[in-house]
């Protein structure tokens, strides 16, 4: 069978897309796409795929139904720059292939992340994690800023100070602040690559990480299109009820003068025929 290859992502191949202020993320390879993750269920599930005639349908029913496996037949090859805290939180998805820049055999990179003004905040009072919406002072945030700035070139000042005495590049490092930007290839599937961008475009995920995610979303886009239709109508925008509140849902139901028809609401929605059959089943489960 023929290299597969796909207009929209063939157009992104080897263009940087700009993130933060000095990185970036850029599409080097990939292998498949969605007639790729349609051949391989295909293959697996034989005759039962049948009952789901179109392609759409099909890589629907995967995602919706969490069967992942057709998924990693999908690859994707990027190379990315960032600011080695990303980089730390990035590596904790630990299902992926990735080869960093060594700064035991090369000489750092001589750029440091500063942040804009609007992303300097308050920390959050009720997430021990993350900022706070509230607006810090426009002479706090250029404080802020000066801080950060100030320390990052005094830090480049002295480990320019020791490579020119020779001093070995794996000790000089270590007086390297976090906001040192680091690069890597990293080469993953698509089924990984989507619980990645679940947990990392998610509003709780962090500012900079999350344009991390958001660039390789685009080309994820391109790459596979009614994948990335399904996995945002299930996953990105859905969301998942406790056996708790499922409860309390279906006490409201229960409250319903008459019983409407779920399935036609469904298919007004934009739900396939299919896709409404099992929504109603979803509701008289619970009714």
């Amino acid at each position: 069978m023929a290299h597969v290859t796909t207009p929209d992502a063939e157009a992104l191949l080897d263009q940087p897309i700009q993130c933060l202020d000095h990185g970036f993320v850029r599409l080097v390879d990939y292998m498949g796409s969605d007639e790729s993750i349609v051949q391989a269920a295909r293959v697996s599930y034989g005759k039962g795929t049948k009952k789901v005639r179109e392609d759409r349908g099909l890589i629907r029913y995967l995602l919706r139904h969490h069967h992942t496996s057709p998924f990693e037949m999908v690859e994707f090859k990027f190379h990315c720059k960032m600011p080695i805290f990303v980089a730390r939180q990035w590596i904790r998805h630990r299902t992926a292939n990735v080869n960093e820049y060594s700064l035991r055999y090369s000489k750092a990179i001589g750029e440091f992340y500063l942040p804009a003004s609007e992303q300097i905040r308050f920390q959050s009072k009720d997430n021990r994690q993350g900022r706070s919406e509230d607006n810090v002072p426009p002479e706090l945030q250029q404080r802020v800023f000066d801080i950060l700035k100030s320390s990052a070139e005094q830090a480049w000042a002295g480990y320019e100070e020791m490579a020119d005495q020779d001093i070995a590049r794996e000790l000089a490092r270590i007086h390297l602040p976090v906001s040192t930007y680091t690069e890597w290839y990293w080469k993953i599937d698509l089924s990984n690559l989507l619980h990645f961008l679940r947990l990392r475009m998610d509003n709780h995920a962090q500012y900079e990480i999350r344009v991390f995610a958001e660039a390789i979303a685009k080309i994820v886009q391109a790459v596979v299109p009614v994948t990335w239709e399904a996995f945002s109508d299930y996953s990105l925008n859905a969301r998942q009820f406790s056996s708790q509140e499922m409860a309390v849902l279906t006490n409201l139901l229960k409250t319903l003068p008459e019983t409407p028809d779920w399935k036609q609401l469904a298919i007004d929605a934009g739900l396939s025929s299919f896709e409404a059959d099992e929504f109603a089943e979803k509701i008289e489960k619970n009714t």
